[in-house]
């Protein structure tokens, strides 16, 4: 990618920033042009003071006193500015940028997410913001002023003596450099930290979420030592990113220095040779304004350091987030009136690799079907298919004789919904998590949880009851439950079950079916592990599939009658 495009990725981002937000930072801008003109102000009094006290009564004394009063004034302008309006400008600053990049992360396809590391997105939506605002929000205004009181300083300075001023310049060719050899470096070693965050943030979801596992098999040590490797990973990485700042801080601070010095050197010999115009008061403004002039020396670098780090983790978040597959194509009702149909469907996700080959199946409006096999025979990967989660299917599939490929994502998601093994439970209300958060009629809400089986533990603890982190207090039944709630309130047609029933005891398992085989005017594709004769007699039909092919099709008896491949999956189950 060329830097202009990237360029043009990130501009957004950083425009999230300062939109609406104009106003609050034209006030911090006013707060820093008083408090540099407070600090201005100041040395200008202690030059008369100075000169006064060697004799020099071109100023009254009077008049230095009421300037420094006034300067002082400034400051205290100043000071009420800032604390009213910098805040302000920070908080909605990073407000609107993260949730921007919350949007355009909600705006992902299925098919462009699916292949992602959710860790990415969540580093950068909290280490990374982080970074943000302490290195670039926090310096901008800051170096705004550090700017403003560079830009009078040098005014004074020129008009005091152009000759010293000029050497003054001469000197700061130094600093600059550092700024320009260091900035690059501290960008680089920011990224770094941010990857090895992004990986820590994934390895602690991955503990996080499969605990019981490790602590049934005994893999603490294990974990642990591989906790200790990513965690030794980030500690690394941060204290390169640490020592980088150090070598921009004292090599700013060393040049500074040799700025000051040879400045105030400079100063002493015009004063005591004579020449130059150059007074004691002079010589001593010079210094107290080098003060000035040395800060922008000390704060540009590591705020231009700061900058490209913020810039380098905006555009690994505008790739990232740029990777979608748009939602074009045909709009269709959502309705389905023939049906679904798969020809000659082939699939693979690593080339070479076929996963699905040369599948046909017809299913037809209205109906209910299984697709039953061993793990890895291709099941859930013909419902992922039939979710446009990849397009990169030989073969066709059909909705009403419409090509997937050609339909609109967000159109397609008006006909179908999905019911998964794993259902995310928000840590809200029941009834929060049937609707998700959106409002509907209560007729419609009461319907969703009557056909689901959710009256008895709506009856039992209301629908305000909250479900906990995860769903933490409601059953594995109770959490599938609500995953058929949410389905039905959608009134989608189509209804797609992968595995739903694959944690759950034989029991619930059993209820969860039956509930789904209940639902009258739906068309029903069920993923099923379970070979529940009273269960998948109800179906219209099986299809049986055996590495990526469907080895035979029928209904219950006609499977069993054959006595093929489904005979044996099912009298082996039932032993």
């Amino acid at each position: 990618m060329t830097k202009k495009e990237l360029e043009a990725l990130r501009r957004p981002f950083v425009k999230e920033l300062f939109r609406k937000n104009k106003f609050n930072l034209v006030m911090t801008v006013a707060a820093a042009f008083l408090a540099a003109a407070s600090e201005l102000v100041i040395s200008w009094t202690l030059k008369g003071i100075s000169d006064l006290i060697s004799g020099d009564t071109a100023i009254r004394f009077r008049t230095l006193l009421l300037v420094a009063v006034v300067g002082f004034a400034l400051m205290l302008i100043a000071w009420a500015l800032d604390r009213t309006f910098l805040s302000a400008f920070r908080a909605r600053a990073l407000r609107q940028y993260r949730a921007y990049a919350f949007d355009r992360l909600l705006g992902k396809g299925i098919q462009a997410f699916s292949g992602e590391n959710s860790s990415l997105y969540l580093s950068a939506l909290s280490n990374d913001v982080n970074t943000i605002e302490q290195d670039y929000v926090r310096m901008l205004q800051n170096t705004i002023q550090v700017g403003i009181t560079f830009v009078g300083a040098l005014g004074l300075m020129l008009w005091y003596s152009p000759l010293l001023t000029l050497i003054a310049i001469g000197f700061s060719l130094l600093p600059i450099l550092v700024s320009i050899v260091l900035g690059d470096r501290a960008a680089k070693a920011e990224k770094a930290v941010s990857d090895r965050k992004e990986s820590y943030t994934g390895m602690l979801k991955d503990v996080l979420s499969g605990f019981a596992v490790i602590k049934s098999f005994k893999a603490e040590k294990n974990i642990g030592r591989i906790h200790d490797e990513s965690n030794d990973s980030v500690a690394e990485a941060s204290k390169t990113r640490e020592k980088v700042k150090l070598h921009v801080s004292y090599a700013s601070g060393l040049a500074g220095g040799a700025l000051q010095f040879g400045v105030f050197f400079v100063a002493a010999a015009l004063a005591l040779s004579g020449r130059g115009g150059i007074t004691a008061g002079t010589a001593i403004v010079f210094v107290q304004l080098l003060n000035y002039v040395l800060a922008p020396i000390q704060v540009f670098p590591t705020f231009y350091a700061g900058k490209k780090s913020a810039y380098g983790l905006m555009d690994k978040l505008a790739q990232a987030l740029d990777k979608n597959v748009p939602d074009e194509g045909e709009a269709i009702p959502p309705r389905l009136t023939k049906g679904i149909e798969l020809r000659d469907l082939s699939f693979a996700y690593e080339a070479d690799k076929p996963v699905l080959r040369d599948v046909d199946m017809e299913l037809k409006a209205g109906g209910c079907f299984a697709l039953v096999g061993g793990s890895g025979s291709g099941k859930s990967t013909i419902l992922n298919l039939l979710m446009a989660a990849y397009d990169t299917y030989a073969g066709h599939i059909l909705y009403d004789g419409r090509e997937l490929k050609n339909i609109a994502p967000s159109s397609l998601y008006d006909l179908v919904s999905i019911i998964q093994q794993n259902v995310f439970v928000f840590n809200s209300t029941i009834r929060d998590n049937i609707t998700l958060f959106s409002d509907f009629p209560k007729a419609e809400v009461d319907r969703a949880v009557r056909l689901s089986g959710l009256s008895k533990l709506i009856e039992e603890k209301g629908e305000d009851y909250l479900c906990g982190e995860n769903g933490a207090g409601l059953s594995g039944g109770e959490r599938q439950r609500v995953s058929i709630a949410r389905a039905l309130l959608r009134k989608t047609p189509v209804l797609f079950v992968d595995e739903a029933t694959a944690a759950l005891d034989a029991e619930t398992s059993f209820e969860v079916l039956d509930a789904i085989l209940k639902l009258d005017g739906y068309t029903r594709v069920i993923v099923t592990h379970d070979l529940d004769e009273n269960i998948l007699r109800r179906c219209t039909g099986l299809f049986t599939l055996k590495n990526g092919v469907v080895s035979e099709q029928g209904t219950f008896d006609e499977l069993m009658d054959k006595k093929g491949y489904f005979y044996s999956l099912f009298t082996v189950s039932q032993r």
